[in-house]
């Protein structure tokens, strides 16, 4: 057939340019090599197929043109990166090899594909782990290249795996010595000059209540009776910023950190030990300075007077909270019985043992009235491993919070709400934001995601459950609340829990006061830590410079500021769930062949994800080791489905399993379903 030439009728028709939306995202990266980039502000990522990354790599900033949109037959939107913005300064962390003169870091990573091609770095070895960043990938070439910035030592040894994830996420492990030599310097030598101005709190009873094995003590609260029946608590915070002064080697040091960072057998502190365990450590019998929250409450918990400044204290008793609990166990027969464990002080005088009842009584008033305003009260089971002096994990149990735990919760938050409102409402406390309040760095909530929460409503639905109906406001954790407690101890309780999370916002650092949702506050920050938290470091500044009659400070720089510890914030606890999933890997390693009852926590269009009792360790199910059924992934319904059998497995659903293969280096644990073979189908599972 000839081609047709100057048709008539296909003259001055051009072809229409589509216009492709792009977008500055965040990589995503999958071992397969495909990626999704993460768009701020945006709830669903864009897919792009391993040819259309450019070379993009995990951690990279890129543009991306969104090609396909999600529609009622496409799955997922995806698209194509169209330039690389910024690469990632985070190493990768692989095994070095060596080949003549040439190198190379070998992946073994989820999130990294491709070796990388270095330099030999001074006193690598073949076969160490060490830490690679990419510096770029020439076309045409198969590897990216990049250079070591750090020989992390053999692998399998405890140090070098903790200083693997810790390198992984670009964190330091050790303080520079000009820092450490900073801190040093500082005296530890308190002065008339540090206490002028200063309320002396050195004679009121004060006590702390800390984790058996915290190491940093930097809250405490004072009590004391009221000639008018009413009660004074006193939170006192150390006073981190009198002795860390701003643009200091250290306070520059904070502030890139961010936080500490609490791995399963170790914690990098923010600031040096001098600071963190000794100057600034509220620890017994030693002379403190702090700032301090200061309140007079009845009998019924009716807050009055609120104060704030810097204060001098004595610690009378350092607790524990199994020694606090045990007091408030016992209750009013207390008063009657001898007290020393969990204490490092010997026996327990009766007056301190009035305090801690007294203000546990306090404490729960508090509690019950912020969920009677619509706190969302998630309190989802917290894993603890347990690990032997050389790091093995030897044990994995469930931490439990009580009333102890309680009391020094609702103190903390009545310190960092009454701050919050303070600053915004220029001391009047009338719960209404001055329209020109001074810039200040708040902890914030939003409110929940609508459409998640009706995905939760439809799942919900499943088991029988009927969410309350949500027209706005406080409905949706009144909503929730109502639903966790219908579930509670049923097997499906630990699903819906986890969509309800889901469905929650973030809380990060903001100097716009959208206030705290969660917590059902209007106004939040956190003062509490600035041992370990750098906000709070910032919080601790802005409130001496505005009770001292200062003017507003920059909302541009603050604004940068909570941006950057919000971000530390999040890396943070990406490292320490990786150093969990290390450990708990570790210690399913003797268990191949063994079986386990679990529940399903995840069903994805791979595989099922499985946590096994009682330990909650979670591993993965592949569908195609499923040898009664092929397994299909049904999204909308949050199950998979057999072809064959039409059995569904559903999160919550109780399973059998066997472990089938653990992988340290990526953190992964092999299930297999124990399947029924009287009716050759997977066992604990639903028909529809």
């Amino acid at each position: 057939m000839s081609r047709r030439k100057n048709s008539p009728n296909r003259k001055n028709h051009k072809k229409k340019t589509r216009i492709v939306p792009e977008y500055e995202g965040k990589v995503l990266m999958s071992r397969d090599g495909f990626i999704f980039v993460r768009i701020e502000g945006q709830d669903e990522d864009v897919y792009v197929k391993a040819s259309k990354t450019r070379g993009a790599l995990h951690g990279d900033t890129v543009r991306v043109a969104v090609t396909q949109e999600r529609t009622g037959n496409v799955k997922r939107r995806s698209g194509e990166v169209v330039a690389i913005v910024e690469r990632s300064n985070r190493p990768f962390v692989g095994i070095l090899h060596i080949v003549g003169k040439q190198a190379w870091v070998l992946m073994s990573s989820k999130t990294m594909p491709y070796d990388i091609s270095v330099p030999i770095p001074e006193g690598g070895v073949r076969g160490m782990k060490v830490a690679a960043v990419v510096d770029g990938w020439d076309k045409g070439f198969t590897a990216p290249y990049g250079h070591v910035v750090d020989v992390l030592g053999m692998p399998g040894e405890n140090e070098t795996e903790m200083h693997a994830i810790l390198s992984e996420f670009g964190l330091p492990y050790r303080f520079e010595k000009s820092v450490e030599n900073a801190a040093d310097s500082i005296s530890e030598v308190i002065t008339d000059q540090d206490r002028a101005g200063r309320r002396d709190f050195r004679k009121v009873l004060t006590f702390t209540i800390d984790p058996t094995d915290a190491k940093d003590y930097d809250d405490a609260l004072s009590f004391r009776k009221l000639p008018n029946g009413n009660y004074e608590v006193g939170v006192h915070i150390a006073d981190v910023t009198w002795y860390v002064k701003p643009g200091s080697a250290v306070d520059k040091e904070a502030q890139e950190r961010g936080t500490s960072v609490y791995l399963v057998d170790r914690t990098v502190p923010m600031l040096p030990e001098k600071l963190s365990n000794k100057l600034c450590s509220l620890r017994p019998n030693e002379e403190k300075l702090t700032f301090s929250a200061v309140f007079e409450l009845t009998p019924h918990a009716k807050v009055l007077n609120p104060w704030f400044g810097r204060t001098e204290i004595i610690s009378d008793y350092r607790f524990d909270y199994e020694g606090a609990q045990a007091i408030i166990e016992a209750g009013e027969d207390a008063m009657n019985q001898e007290f020393g464990a969990g204490t490092e002080c010997g026996i327990v005088p009766a007056d301190v043992k009035e305090a801690v009842l007294v203000l546990n009584k306090l404490a729960l008033q508090l509690r019950k009235r912020r969920f009677a305003a619509g706190a969302v009260n998630f309190e989802r089971p917290e894993m603890k491993v347990e690990v032997d002096a050389s790091g093995k994990p030897i044990g994995v149990h469930q931490k439990f919070s009580k009333e102890a735990n309680w009391l020094i919760e609702e103190f903390m938050l009545l310190a960092n709400r009454s701050v919050a409102e303070w600053v915004a409402t220029g001391g009047k406390f009338n719960g209404k934001a001055q329209a020109k309040a001074k810039t200040f760095v708040y902890r914030v909530h939003d409110e929940p995601n609508m459409e998640k929460l009706a995905g939760l409503r439809d799942f919900a639905g499943h088991f029988g459950y009927k969410m309350a109906p949500i027209e706005g406001g406080r409905d949706v954790a009144k909503a929730l609340n109502g639903l966790m407690a219908s579930a509670s101890e049923k097997p499906e309780f630990a699903a819906i829990q986890i969509l309800a999370l889901r469905s929650m916002a973030k809380a990060c650092y903001s100097v716009d006061n959208i206030g705290h949702y969660g917590l059902a506050f209007n106004f939040y920050t956190h003062f509490t830590s600035p041992i370990r938290r750098y906000p709070d470091m910032m919080v601790h500044r802005l409130l001496s410079q505005y009770l001292a009659g200062g003017d507003s400070a920059s909302a541009d720089y603050y604004a940068l500021q909570c941006k950057h510890a919000s971000e530390r914030e999040v890396v943070a606890a990406e490292a320490e769930r990786e150093s969990i999933k290390y450990k708990m890997v570790e210690f399913m390693q003797d268990k191949i062949g063994q079986e386990f009852d679990g529940h399903v926590s995840g069903v994805t269009e791979w595989g099922i994800y499985v946590e096994i009792e009682p330990t909650k360790i979670e591993g993965m199910i592949p569908y195609r080791t499923i040898k009664s059924d092929f397994f299909i992934y049904d999204e909308e319904h949050y199950r998979a489905v057999g072809r064959r059998s039409h059995r569904s497995i559903r999160l919550g659903d109780p399973l059998r399993i066997r472990v089938k293969a653990t992988s340290l280096e990526q953190k992964l644990l092999d299930y297999e379903l124990v399947e029924d073979v009287n009716d050759g189908g997977a066992s604990s599972t639903g028909t529809d």
